[in-house]
């Protein structure tokens, strides 16, 4: 099944997709970084997002 392209929120709560748009856009938000940032991040702790909180040194929710 395609991804829906008109949902706003990431999918997976636990998880960055920075390879979809919407999730990439909602995630940089959310976190409060520059998405070129985001990617970066992802790039070197993967996509669960408490690695990459963890590595942005901002808090867990």
């Amino acid at each position: 099944m395609a991804d829906d392209r008109t949902q706003r929120g990431a999918a997976d709560a636990a998880r960055i997709n920075i390879n979809e748009e919407h999730e990439l856009r909602y995630w940089a938000k959310a976190l409060n970084v520059p998405e070129a940032e985001l990617r970066e991040a992802v790039a070197k702790v993967g996509v669960m997002a408490k690695d990459v909180r963890a590595h942005l040194g901002l808090p867990e929710v």
